[in-house]
């Protein structure tokens, strides 16, 4: 069994590397889309006013009597004074001590000081340099990249060599459904994850990402990310043979994700169905889990949550795939 897949991961990705212009794209997408948004973004800072409420909305809005541009509910005081201090959000409210939290080197934070002294209300304040907007898209552009990548770069290149005959033909030789997919898993593995490496080492060479965790971690975040990404396509094209019903699925399954996983805004202060329908996604998972590592320096085991949630996608997408494969058109 490991003769035959070695064999078709060695196939696979001599196929992928003679095409020269998808190997290019796949390099050069996510270099220009960080290089043109840090040139619009790198300096400033987002027009966006959030402001964080631990305990009762209500009360904070009655107190303050301020018309903000974004309340949202906080669970966490911790992570939520981290964030001040980073001028991810503007101010963290708690009514019920009459104290509020911001970041003096915020320029609206400094507003929100401004409004709330005459109100009663004690000051804290929260050192910390401002993370750029660049720095918190980074994980997004990765995350977009290894997603299309997966899904279109399996998916896709599956119901094409069902539909020109290549897989009537391989099922006349020794290897199981188990075999083929297990070596699409690899192949893709092996590819997708050596890209994201060399385009955020050259990025990162440039722009100087903040990464407060441990490399190694994100690292094995990464590749467990793409095993999901690519288990889904795998699944998409376990039976489907035409190629722009399978270019529909795979569209409707990447878009979603797009716009849900914060690729390019944060959610804070959607509504809650949103938010819960985003964790039904993978890629939630991957870029919830890999901000954590860069911008908290959180330990790869304290990410359990997403680690459970990417291995479980897969798990599942893998054995529902082999389970279904079809060989042929028909």
């Amino acid at each position: 069994m490991i003769g035959r897949v070695f064999a078709l991961v060695r196939a696979r990705n001599l196929e992928f590397m003679r095409d020269r212009s998808t190997l290019g794209w796949n390099i050069l997408l996510p270099v220009l889309l960080v290089a043109g948004l840090a040139a619009v973004f790198g300096g400033g800072v987002r027009p966006l006013f959030k402001v964080g409420v631990m305990g009762d909305m209500e009360v904070a809005k009655e107190q303050t009597r301020l018309e903000f541009t974004q309340y949202f509910q906080g669970q966490d005081a911790a992570l939520l004074r981290e964030r001040v201090g980073r001028h991810q959000i503007d101010a963290l409210l708690v009514p019920a001590e009459q104290r509020y939290y911001y970041n003096p080197a915020s320029p609206k934070g400094a507003v929100v000081h401004r409004m709330l002294q005459t109100g009663g209300w004690e000051a804290v304040a929260e050192d910390g340099a401002g993370l750029r907007y660049i720095d918190w898209l980074l994980p997004g552009i990765l995350g977009m990249n290894i997603m299309f990548s997966c899904l279109f770069g399996v998916g896709y290149v599956i119901v094409r060599y069902r539909k020109n005959g290549y897989l009537k033909r391989l099922s006349a030789t020794p290897v199981t459904p188990l075999d083929f997919v297990l070596a699409q898993i690899i192949s893709r593995l092996l590819l997708i994850v050596v890209i994201t490496v060399a385009v955020f080492a050259g990025t990162n060479a440039i722009f100087e990402f903040p990464v407060r965790g441990h490399y190694l971690d994100l690292f094995v975040l990464t590749v467990l990310g793409c095993a999901s990404m690519v288990s889904i396509g795998l699944l998409v094209a376990a039976r489907i043979t035409s190629e722009e019903l399978a270019g529909g699925v795979l569209n409707f399954v990447a878009w979603p994700m797009m716009l849900l996983c914060e690729v390019w805004f944060s959610l804070d202060g959607a509504p809650e169905w949103v938010q819960q329908l985003a964790l039904t996604l993978p890629l939630t998972h991957l870029l919830s889990g890999a901000r954590a590592i860069m911008f908290d320096g959180a330990p790869l085991l304290t990410l359990t949550p997403q680690l459970l949630s990417l291995g479980g996608i897969t798990l599942v997408c893998v054995t529902l795939a082999s389970m279904t494969f079809r060989w042929r058109q028909v």
